[in-house]
């Protein structure tokens, strides 16, 4: 059982290292919010169709290496 774990939770670090990759830079908006380009500070932008699929996976690869690294701690 424990080294069923272990290899999920290598196939699921692998999965979030790749998505976490593929997801659009925030970093620039958050750039221009510190160099004065406030317009985008109060922006009302919502994640649609391939975006936001990828936000919700993230979240899921994210809890599910947190609940296999607690069960493996256990």
């Amino acid at each position: 059982m424990e080294k069923v774990l272990e290899i999920l939770l290598i196939v699921v670090s692998l999965l979030l290292i790749s998505i976490v990759l593929l997801q659009s830079n925030k970093a620039s908006d958050a750039s221009q919010i510190i160099t004065g380009g406030n317009n985008l500070l109060m922006a009302n932008r919502k994640e649609r169709g391939g975006e936001k699929f990828i936000s919700r996976f993230t979240y899921t690869l994210g809890i599910l290496f947190i609940v296999i690294s607690l069960l493996l701690s256990i």
